[in-house]
C-alpha cells in the first residue's frame, strides 16, 4: 500500500503535458535555416556545413581550395600552403569532436597556428601537430608559435579537439589560424 502511494504521484507527474515550446525572434542561424527548409527530408549535416562555410572569413578560403569532410565525429580539413595565411571557421557539435586540419605543400621549417572559439569558455586546444616525418608532438594550449617541424616531407596536421584535463562545454564555434 505505501508504494502504491509513491508510484501513484510519480504516474501523474510523468503523464502531465507540458506547455510547447514557442518560437523566439532572436534564433540562431542554423535554427534558422532549418525552420525555413521546405518539409522534404533535410540533412542537418549538409545545413550545418553550409552555415559554418558561409562565414566570410571562411568563404574567403574555401574560394581557394579548402576541403571539408566529416566521419565519426572528426572534422577533416584540407587546405595548401600557397594560401597561408588563412583562418577558418568551423564548429563543433557533439563533445568529443576533433578538427583535423591537413595543410599540403607547407614550406618552413616552424609552424604557427591558433585556435580562438566564439565562447571564451570553451573547452578547446591544439591536441597535437603532426610534422611532415609522420611523428606527433603535444599537447599544446590555443597557440602554437615557432614550432620546429621534424623532417622532410610537405604535409602538416594541425589536430584540434577538447582538452581532457580541463572542464567546460566543448561544443560552439570557433576560428583556426594558419600562419
Amino acid at each position: 500500500m505505501k508504494k502504491l502511494l509513491w508510484i501513484v504521484p510519480l504516474l501523474v507527474i510523468s503523464c502531465q503535458k507540458e506547455k510547447p515550446v514557442e518560437n523566439n525572434a532572436q534564433q540562431d542561424s542554423l535554427s534558422a535555416v532549418l525552420d525555413s527548409a521546405p518539409a522534404k527530408a533535410v540533412d542537418s549535416a549538409a545545413v550545418r556545413d553550409s552555415v559554418i562555410n558561409n562565414a566570410p572569413a571562411t568563404k574567403k578560403v574555401l574560394a581557394k581550395g579548402v576541403m571539408r569532410d566529416t566521419d565519426n565525429g572528426r572534422i577533416v580539413r584540407e587546405a595548401d600552403a600557397s594560401e597561408l595565411p588563412f583562418t577558418i571557421g568551423d564548429a563543433f557539435t557533439g563533445d568529443n569532436e576533433q578538427l583535423i586540419l591537413k595543410i599540403h605543400h607547407y614550406p618552413d621549417s616552424e609552424f604557427s597556428a591558433s585556435v580562438t572559439p566564439e565562447n571564451k569558455m570553451m573547452n578547446i586546444r591544439i591536441n597535437q601537430i603532426k610534422s611532415p616525418d609522420g611523428s606527433y608532438d603535444g599537447p599544446f594550449g590555443r597557440t602554437v608559435s615557432g614550432y620546429p617541424l621534424r623532417g622532410k616531407g610537405s604535409e602538416v596536421w594541425l589536430i584540434i579537439g577538447k582538452s581532457n584535463m580541463a572542464s567546460g562545454d566543448a561544443t560552439g564555434s570557433f576560428k583556426v589560424t594558419v600562419e
